[in-house]
């Protein structure tokens, strides 16, 4: 085709002779035979032996078969264990006389089996940040039982270094949304404090276990890489992975990238450890030409969670074969246990058609149930006809999540997380003729594209597609779903005439770059330049490279991003002072001192006082009011920031549940829970009410509501208040080291004369002014969430800290104002 001919002629032109090469070629426009045909000629002109990488051993199979039965290629198939690999095809291989198609995996492990390629072909290089780096990574996770005990003992070697709230969701006993979400980073001072303790725990348990790989590749860098925490796993890992510490990468004459989507902003270089890489454009035409047809269906515009589940029962029963993504294996049992439920069709993972796809497009009853697969399983033509995507695959892993949530950098990963969703929701739209519903569920996903920010970074079409969907989602009911999905499976003049719309539309639409993109891309070689000298243990090279990656975040919105990197400048200077470059700890200690300065939104970089050129504590009001806000935007996501539905129903349980009695409790809790605070609440035999825990406090609170005004506080209440603080530090551990106030919420004016001496350290808030309090904090909190954007939005962040500061609905103004009441001074 003339596009195909036309890379072709700029790679001859422009790339054959350059190391490292990227093209971009757009859904549908053959990219694989692309790939394929500079791979063939490259083994018959040099001789070479070529590799061609897929993410997945179901992509292996996918390529195989296109280049015989499409392009009459005759390819060799590698998948599975090298055990297994067929005597003739490693001969043709290794004596040039047939290109090898096989996994990442293949290539990036500790002995590859094919150790000394010429040329290596990246497929979908947009996928490649997790099975590349994969080889210098180290996850330890709690849920597998072979890394228990070691997960245990690395959790006591970090005890010392977290708070005891942090340490309880390291180990397991977090119960919050908070606790599941968290993610934190051990500082590269502390890490040095523990190396030792570490590697030899690390020695101790690996053992001949999975993990003994990564480790051997880690084990003598462990000062330049990173230690990140989360409730789920530990994780060690460099910022960028080492690929030219692999020789059977780095040794390859040439290495090509090809994928739909490359980025404008240094992300594939990111990604692969490669800082020149020379990009082919767009062949003209294409940057403007969409895919197929998509019609979105955003259900929770309209309808509850439980309805748009049975919709989607409906729909997949309209459609006969079905296909869903989700973002974890739990997900995907829980649609599979209802599709079995309510369908009995049958289903089929990942693992069913890694091979084939031929059982499942022979079914006209099917649904295959994917966790975690985004990218690499396409379903075109008539294959499927109804995708249903679940969830917004936006971190893919602890560095990710860090990097997004406490760093406020989310802008870096701007066009890779665009780059999944794309993907994700264009698996059975691969060419101009196909067509595909796109039934999308989750809240975080449904914000996601039906944001009109963020829109404007899409190609025009898919902005038509995605408006046309909005409009046909929002105010309608399941039967307007219905009919709607079978007009446009019918694909006659209804559709037609919808179709019209779109492409109408489509003409009057232009997309936008991404902010900073010029910026992320100048940095990225010294980014690189700064992980290889840190690899080397050449410190004082890294803390010179870093300083230069600091010289490009100019932008604004590099602002959390820029932070990082005064804290990485920060500890490579720290690093080179302890190997014996004392005067670079001045360097340090101005660096981090740098990190806390760029931005007063990250509770994280608090953690560098101690580190920095002032050596005074932190300001732990400061940082409480931080956290706070983190967790509050978090929140916030999680409900949804851009449609009212969830957090007008949440609004309407808590000022409903706070005039009720019976509900009152967990009304109670569940307003701590919206501003950001750990609202927990138990039912056992001396249990406080709701209590809410920020960084240095926790209020504990006796629910009085069923109380009459005209009552009187009666001294079995007064000394079960006095009393709470004494159970939340036999039953709260993590509350151990915070200052923690009991709170009577109460109508009654008077009590009994032996309940005041119960009442010294107690607080009064009385119910009509709680209640006053928590109709004003909910119409703050709405304000709040209509100016928030996305998660990792700093200035965001600074400006709700500054309005809940000033509204008196911070942790340290809610104790002021209870300070200023106490309950003994109300009774007495």
């Amino acid at each position: 085709m003339p596009h195909q001919r036309a890379i072709l002629e700029a790679y001859v032109e422009q790339a054959i002779d350059q190391p490292d090469v990227a093209l971009q070629l757009p859904t549908g426009s053959g990219k694989t035979l692309v790939g394929l045909l500079i791979g063939e000629w490259r083994r018959r002109k040099y001789n070479e032996k070529v590799v061609y990488l897929c993410p997945t051993r179901q992509l292996v199979h996918q390529t195989a078969s296109q280049a015989d039965k499409n392009y009459g290629l005759d390819v060799l198939s590698f998948a599975g264990s090298a055990g297994d690999y067929l005597p003739a095809d490693v001969a043709k291989y290794k004596s040039g006389q047939g290109i090898a198609v096989t996994t990442y995996n293949s290539l990036f492990n500790i002995n590859p089996f094919f150790s000394d390629p010429d040329t290596v072909i990246v497929d979908d290089a947009h996928a490649a940040e997790n099975y590349i780096a994969s080889m210098w990574t180290l996850e330890i996770r709690p849920s597998e039982d072979a890394h228990k005990a070691l997960h245990a003992a690395v959790c006591g070697v970090l005890k010392p270094h977290l708070s005891n709230i942090d340490y309880s969701r390291l180990v397991g006993l977090g119960d919050s949304s908070a606790d599941a979400s968290w993610v934190d980073k051990i500082p590269t001072p502390i890490l040095c404090e523990i190396r030792d303790d570490l590697v030899e725990i690390l020695e101790a348990h690996i053992g001949n276990s999975s993990l003994k790989y990564a480790w051997s590749k880690l084990k003598d860098h462990v000062d330049s890489c990173h230690l990140y925490v989360s409730a789920n796993s530990i994780l060690l890992r460099p910022l960028v992975p080492p690929t030219w510490a692999h020789p059977a990468f780095e040794k390859a004459k040439h290495r090509i990238f090809m994928s739909a989507t490359l980025g404008e902003g240094g992300d594939l270089e990111r990604l692969t450890g490669r800082q020149n890489i020379t990009r082919l454009p767009v062949p003209k035409g294409f940057e403007v030409q969409g895919v197929g047809r998509r019609f979105f269906m955003f259900p929770g515009m309209s309808l509850d969670l439980q309805k748009s589940e049975d919709l989607r029962i409906q729909l997949m029963k309209v459609a006969g074969r079905s296909v869903v993504l989700a973002p974890s294996q739990a997900a995907c049992d829980a649609i599979a246990e209802k599709v079995q439920k309510d369908l009995r069709y049958k289903i089929f993972s990942a693992e069913d058609i890694e091979r084939s796809k031929a059982k499942f497009i022979g079914s006209d009853r099917a649904v295959a149930i994917l966790a975690g697969r985004y990218d690499g399983i396409d379903f075109p033509r008539d294959e499927c006809r109804l995708l249903s995507v679940d969830g917004l695959p936006r971190a893919m892993n602890a560095q990710e999540r860090f990097m997004m949530s406490k760093m406020g950098a989310a802008v870096l990963f701007n066009e890779r997380i665009q780059t999944r969703v794309l993907q994700a929701i264009g698996r059975c739209t691969r060419a101009l003729q196909d067509y595909s519903a796109v039934y999308v569920t989750g809240v975080e996903l449904q914000d996601y594209l039906a944001d009109m920010k963020r829109q404007k970074f899409f190609h025009p079409e898919l902005q038509a597609e995605l408006a046309f969907g909005v409009e046909q989602s929002i105010d309608v009911d399941e039967k307007n779903f219905s009919e709607n999905f079978r007009i446009f499976l019918a694909n006659e003049r209804e559709w037609a005439e919808a179709n019209d719309q779109i492409v109408a539309n489509t003409k009057e639409m232009e997309r936008e770059s991404f902010p900073a993109m010029d910026e992320l891309s100048e940095a990225v070689k010294f980014e690189i330049r700064y992980q290889k000298a840190m690899w080397q243990s050449d410190y004082v090279a890294a803390f010179g490279e870093a300083k230069n990656v600091l010289g490009y975040l100019k932008a604004p919105e590099l602002r959390g991003y820029r932070a990082l990197w005064y804290y990485l400048s920060g500890s490579a200077a720290y690093l080179a002072s302890e190997a014996g470059h004392a005067q670079l700890m001045v360097s340090a200690r101005e660096q981090f001192g740098q990190a806390k300065k760029a931005t007063n939104a990250l509770p994280w970089l608090v953690k560098l006082a101690r580190f920095s050129a002032d050596d005074s504590v932190a300001n732990l009001q400061d940082q409480d009011s931080v956290e706070q806000v983190e967790q509050l935007e978090n929140f916030l996501c999680s409900i949804g920031i851009l449609h009212e539905g969830n957090f007008a129903t949440l609004e309407k349980k808590i000022l409903e549940g706070l005039e009720n009695p019976k509900e009152f409790e967990q009304a109670h809790r569940l307003i701590g829970e919206v501003l950001g605070f750990q609202s927990k609440k138990v039912e056992s035999s001396g249990s406080p009410d709701p209590w809410w825990i920020s960084k240095t406090t926790c209020l504990v609170f006796e629910d009085h509501a069923d109380a009459l005004p005209t009552s009187e506080l009666n001294v079995t209440k007064a000394r079960q208040v006095a009393g709470h603080p004494a159970w939340i530090k036999a039953n709260s551990p993590e509350t151990a080291e915070l200052q923690i106030i009991p709170i009577l919420i109460s109508p009654v004016l008077k009590a009994n004369e032996g309940a005041i001496p119960h009442l010294q350290e107690v607080r009064l808030w009385p119910l009509s002014d709680f209640r006053k309090w928590v109709k004003k904090a909910l119409n703050v909190i709405r304000e709040l969430r209509h100016t928030l954007n996305e998660p990792g939005d700093i200035v965001w962040r600074a400006e709700a800290s500054q309005r809940l500061d000033a509204e008196g609905l911070t942790m340290t103004k809610i104790v002021a104002t209870l300070n200023a009441s106490p309950a003994i001074d109300f009774f007495s």
